[in-house]
């Protein structure tokens, strides 16, 4: 007969929190001492530089909220099986409890490690909680997964979204505690260089902070409709990161925009709107792994898109020095603090795109390396939707002009006099800060000139016009 008292190994992954956690909540309420554990896997191993990073400052903050409630993070680096086998035998836990991921690389891993654990007699259980709908509980008429944002935003804007589980006041710790990696020795920083003493500034992990952003964006979400695409105002959520890393659930964010609809506070339907698109993506990806790597759509595989990332004008695009002012201050402020204005998001997008016709793989793996809330189904989707071949696309045709952009999202120059400083005679701090945080070896200077565009706006867009009317289908 099973020891009742056995632990349960508890395996966080993007989901580092202690409220709104249904995995956390069940081993709790069974009662029986619960190991948190982290593992440095193939799939963390492979983060860029930004996201791998932004990741070892969730852990530690993690780790000191789990001791406050009597726990403690147990960190092991290798194959999550092996690990996971080797703490089985280790603690005598006959069952292990993690959130679901929706990644192709992140299923086929869970998927061989609960067939693996079931055939040797540990209950291995995957839970809801980085979503608000499962993606196989959202579907058409037809059965069939959704394609098109708004008919699913039609179908999903009334449902009833599950009330978050509080945080817990304690975790019941283990007989003996096993062995744990130093975060420290995982060296989680390392690729970012001397960038990451530049984009700390800019980063607060942690579920407190979370929750604190939330709070104060609600104070905000008014204007959110008219705000959210100004690059000059403060008038998005600020919670992409923590989204992201799971310091905060969407439950708990849906609720509390949802409470504040409930006395009369403006703003709540559009940013809903926006987090279920955050849902559209991950169902996609989900359904549609290809969305990756591939194009959505297979008559775009003919399109002919430079795939050359060495290009010079590809290079002044990632060195955020192509001339374009909207475009290069939308680049600068990622490398400044780690994330992008979503407005400048499509600018940049664009732009890579079709006025330089590079392929969005090339961009989406930029910001893969390069964005400290990355995430893949959004990242994914977003770079596929600018360039025209992903699903609900903007049409190929549709291409954003950045100087109709800036004079619309940024009228009176604020963004780009924050992020340029070639050409002021006193350029503030976060100007100047993009030319500590890029590599040395670019050789970079805010007394150089800037540069002029690297191709014109009426050549770029009519040789992308030509080749979508050139284009031969599949």
């Amino acid at each position: 007969m099973e020891n009742e008292r056995s632990p349960i190994i508890m395996w966080f992954r993007r989901d580092l929190r202690l409220s709104d956690h249904p995995a956390l909540s069940a081993a709790i309420e069974t009662g029986r001492p619960v190991i948190p554990v982290f593992f440095l896997d193939e799939t963390v191993e492979a983060l860029g530089a930004a996201p791998k990073w932004r990741l070892g400052l969730g852990l530690e903050t993690f780790a000191c909220s789990l001791e406050k409630v009597g726990s403690r993070l147990i960190l092991r680096r290798g194959d999550a099986l092996a690990v996971l086998q080797e703490l089985i035998i280790q603690s005598g836990a006959k069952h292990v409890f993690w959130s679901r991921a929706y990644d192709p690389d992140a299923i086929v891993r869970d998927t061989k490690i609960k067939t693996a654990l079931t055939e040797q007699g540990v209950s291995a259980k995957s839970f809801a909680g980085h979503l608000l709908f499962e993606p196989w509980s959202v579907a058409t008429k037809s059965a069939q997964p959704f394609r098109v944002f708004t008919p699913m935003w039609r179908a999903v804007q009334n449902r009833d979204v599950p009330a978050p589980t509080i945080a817990p006041t304690h975790v019941q710790p283990p007989a003996q505690w096993p062995a744990s990696d130093d975060l420290v020795d995982w060296h989680l920083g390392t690729q970012m260089k001397r960038g990451a003493l530049v984009v700390a500034r800019y980063v607060r992990p942690g579920e407190p902070a979370a929750f604190e952003a939330l709070h104060q964006f609600l104070d905000r979400i008014t204007p959110y409709a008219d705000n959210r695409d100004r690059l000059d105002l403060d008038g998005t959520s600020n919670l992409s990161e923590y989204l992201s890393l799971g310091e905060i659930g969407p439950r708990s964010v849906w609720h509390a925009v949802q409470r504040a609809g409930m006395t009369g506070v403006r703003g709540v339907e559009p940013y809903l709107r926006q987090l279920v698109w955050r849902e559209f993506a991950y169902h996609l990806l989900f359904h549609n792994p290809r969305l990756l790597s591939r194009n959505w759509k297979p008559e775009w595989d003919t399109f002919p898109w430079n795939t050359d990332a060495n290009l010079p004008e590809v290079t002044a695009w990632r060195q955020a020095r192509t001339g374009v002012l909207a475009v290069d201050a939308g680049l600068r402020q990622m490398y400044v603090t780690g994330r992008m204005h979503n407005r400048a998001r499509m600018v940049v997008a664009s732009y890579l795109t079709k006025h330089l016709m590079t392929h969005w793989k090339i961009g989406m793996d930029w910001f893969a390396d390069c964005l400290t809330d990355w995430d893949p189904a959004a990242n994914a989707m977003g770079w596929q939707w600018v360039a025209g071949s992903g699903p609900d696309a903007s049409p190929f045709f549709r291409i954003f002009n950045p100087q109709t952009q800036r004079k619309k999202f940024d009228p009176q120059s604020d963004y780009v006099r924050q992020w340029i400083a070639e050409g002021q005679p006193d350029p503030p701090a976060t100007a100047l800060a993009y030319f500590d945080a890029v590599p040395r070896s670019w050789n970079l200077s805010p007394t150089d000139p800037y540069p002029q565009p690297v191709v014109e706006m009426a050549t770029g867009r009519q040789r992308a016009l030509a080749a979508y009317e050139g284009r031969k289908p599949r």
